[in-house]
């Protein structure tokens, strides 16, 4: 079967930049996508638009709803994160985003997965460190059982 690389498409922008106002979503439309493959990126891109929503409000029950139980997300410093971990640090409140201005956001389907890469500008402190910057990202997400969760994230700091 061919990978097919999928990437935002200029319907789905629409549907979605009221979701993120401001923010800057790269769209770069390929000829054959069909409404399902569409209507899939629209969804990833909601999930993206949750995912940042629950950081900024330091939401624990997104991430034990959405992020698998295999879940692995790498820091900018190399530490591996589990699932627990994610949800612990939101529930202590230890990390908190002041903001996340997402851009460049490209989403590409392999099947039952879409890997989503991005740019984010953060501010943001981690046990009173701050840790506010540019970074991209890039999120493994999964379709199982009908529902998407995130198996794999990793950010790395930019200039």
């Amino acid at each position: 079967m061919i990978n097919r690389c999928l990437m935002l498409l200029w319907s789905a922008l629409l549907v979605v930049l009221p979701a993120y106002s401001a923010q800057h979503v790269a769209v770069h439309p390929r000829p054959s996508i069909d409404a399902a493959d569409q209507s899939t990126i629209r969804e990833i891109v909601d999930m993206e638009r949750q995912a940042r929503e629950a950081s900024l409000h330091r939401d624990p029950d997104f991430s034990a709803r959405t992020l698998a139980e295999d879940y692995v997300a790498i820091t900018p410093l190399g530490t591996i994160t589990t699932k627990q971990d994610t949800v612990s640090a939101r529930k202590s409140g230890q990390l908190r985003y002041d903001s996340i201005n997402v851009s460049d956001m490209v989403v590409r389907l392999y099947g039952d997965t879409a890997v989503v890469t991005a740019r984010a500008d953060v501010k943001g402190h981690q046990l009173g460190e701050d840790f506010s910057g540019p970074y991209r990202y890039t999120r493994v997400w999964v379709r199982r059982n009908g529902h998407w969760q995130a198996v794999s994230y990793q950010a790395t700091v930019t200039q």
